[in-house]
């Protein structure tokens, strides 16, 4: 199986309360704003040491600010008790730049709430490998170019970084493997003119030489906000055959997770999705390292979607306050989902819920 995370899918169909509870809710608030989010992305910094020629977020400008440990533990804890099932530590920056980012990982974890990261592993601690990696479900390495020079150029940083990301990811499958820890580690790369070459070579240093148990080769996605429009228009017919060199390199411990489905999504545009977004705001959450509480990353900054701060206020009474009561009935009855980054991370959640509120298949009680 190549891709047995179901990375180019969703996983929303293993909840089944939780989307039962969302189809009763329906268009009646009292019950939908009980509808926690299953999943929430956390930014622990806003400062970011790289600055990749296609970050979305380069709008938000890379800000020297970060999450209050007391505060963000909080939050976590109301959020467990309130059904949040997985936190990914993210965001506008790179979230191991934060100083305590494994009490964080911790405190999640603590919470009951499952844990992850996507990283571009520059930076690792004595303390995360020590504290925070046993804890963890999955680490992702943004990881983009087989080559230190293609990386310097993509990630635009200093050429040695590359050699560091593999140190770094070395150490942790290291001491996974030592210590018998379950954390899958993987990586992904942007398949983009610039590194496309060097996908294969990429591929085998994840396998042969670091250790990992995956690479995702995903697709761009242009930001509605981002100030980089350099990929825009790129396309993926002309990388066909690269899907099928790549899975040379799948064995059973090792998978090259090609995502086919979202490329040709990037292709067709937006001729075969849905009118609405249902995801937003039920099965998702993003908080920023202002501690701003969003409905959706792809609007951040956007005051429509934004509901509070868990500096001010406990996340409960942001979920299920009045700003939230807002963005819920604009989402459902006024959002032009045109104005959406296509391919957004809810885009296989939404077709998922749509085909489920549309009853598209007919005589649906012949189970």
């Amino acid at each position: 199986m190549s891709d047995r995370y179901a990375i180019d899918s969703h996983k929303l169909m293993y909840h089944p309360q939780r989307v039962a509870n969302f189809l009763d809710a329906h268009d009646d608030w009292e019950k939908m704003k009980t509808v926690y989010p299953i999943y929430v992305e956390i930014s622990p910094v806003g400062a970011c040491n790289h600055r990749c020629t296609f970050c979305a977020v380069d709008y938000i400008g890379y800000k020297p600010i970060r999450l209050s440990l007391p505060v963000i533990e909080k939050a976590l804890a109301e959020m467990g008790e309130n059904g949040v099932k997985s936190v990914m530590f993210a965001g506008e920056g790179e979230p191991m730049l934060h100083k305590e980012i494994d009490r964080m990982v911790m405190a999640a974890h603590k919470a009951g709430i499952d844990t992850a990261m996507t990283t571009n592993a520059s930076v690792l601690s004595d303390a995360f490998v020590e504290n925070a990696l046993p804890l963890m479900s999955w680490i992702k390495a943004s990881f983009n170019a087989g080559t230190p020079q293609t990386y310097a150029k993509v990630h635009q940083t200093k050429e040695s970084d590359f050699n560091r990301v593999v140190s770094n990811l070395k150490r942790m499958v290291e001491a996974r493997n030592t210590h018998g820890y379950s954390c899958v580690l993987g990586a992904q790369i942007v398949l983009l003119p610039e590194n496309a070459a060097e996908v294969e070579t990429l591929a085998r240093i994840c396998r042969n030489e670091i250790g990992l148990d995956y690479l995702v080769v995903k697709p761009y996605s242009q930001h509605t906000f981002s100030n980089t429009h350099v990929y825009e228009d790129i396309s993926y017919q002309g990388y066909t055959g690269l899907q099928a060199k790549l899975a040379q390199f799948n064995t059973d411990k090792f998978n090259v997770v090609y995502r086919e489905n979202t490329m040709k999504k990037h292709d067709e545009g937006e001729t075969t999705r849905y009118k609405k977004c249902l995801a937003t705001p039920a099965f998702w959450g993003y908080i920023m390292a202002t501690g701003a509480v969003y409905g959706c990353s792809a609007y951040l900054l956007d005051s429509r979607f934004d509901y509070g701060n868990i500096n001010e206020k406990s996340f409960g009474d942001i979920w299920e306050g009045e700003i939230r009561r807002r963005n819920f009935d604009y989402v459902r009855n006024e959002l032009d989902i045109r104005e959406c980054r296509l391919n957004c991370r809810m885009d296989e959640v939404n077709r998922y819920l749509d085909r489920l509120v549309r009853k598209d298949v007919q005589h649906i009680n012949f189970i």
